[in-house]
């Protein structure tokens, strides 16, 4: 890693995970595979950012631990990229398991619990489908009525209280690692 670190990725530990690794990786890997209207890909890391958003404000008694957990979401993806549902079923058991393992590191090096409460990953889950709603409408191509279709009917009004940003990989990078060492301070 860009930090010195040297992650297996076939037996991670918690000591080998830094966020400006993860901050890293994530504003480098591109969602929708790259497939989006703008100037700069909308990065995984920027996702995991409005995820938060949308999370926090759906949720608002949510502590910083569990908007912590929310913010990184797909933080394993920084060393094994984001993939599609069907590939990832295709690839097999063995994609899951790593990434449950990568999970669990990452969890349990910022103070969360290796697996999530299932209640906090269906919250989680349900921001994260709000989140890929607006990115389908707003800068990948899909109209509205395919994206209720395929990530469930969004109220319009809540829709409109989100922005999806396009910035270089080094602004969200600074983004970020900048919103995990606030909540990091609320914990």
């Amino acid at each position: 890693m860009l930090s010195g670190r040297r992650l297996d990725l076939l037996d991670p530990t918690p000591m080998d995970i830094e966020i400006s690794d993860i901050a890293h990786g994530l504003a480098f890997v591109a969602r929708w595979n790259g497939q989006t209207r703008g100037d700069f890909a909308y990065s995984v890391a920027e996702h995991s950012l409005l995820v938060e958003e949308i999370f926090a404000h759906c949720y608002p008694a949510a502590g910083a631990r569990d908007r912590l957990a929310a913010l990184l979401h797909d933080a394993p993806e920084y060393v094994i990229g984001d993939m599609i549902s069907p590939v990832k079923a295709a690839v097999g058991p063995g994609y899951g398991a790593l990434d449950a393992r990568l999970t669990a590191a990452i969890h349990l090096r910022f103070g969360l619990p290796a697996v999530l409460p299932a209640e906090l990953k269906k919250r989680i889950k349900r921001a994260d489908k709000i989140s890929a709603w607006l990115e389908a409408t707003r800068i990948a191509g899909f109209s509205e009525r395919e994206a209720d279709r395929l990530f469930g009917r969004l109220d319009r009004d809540l829709a409109a209280r989100f922005e999806i940003r396009l910035r270089p990989p080094r602004e969200t990078r600074e983004g970020f690692v900048a919103r995990h060492e606030d909540l990091i301070a609320l914990i």
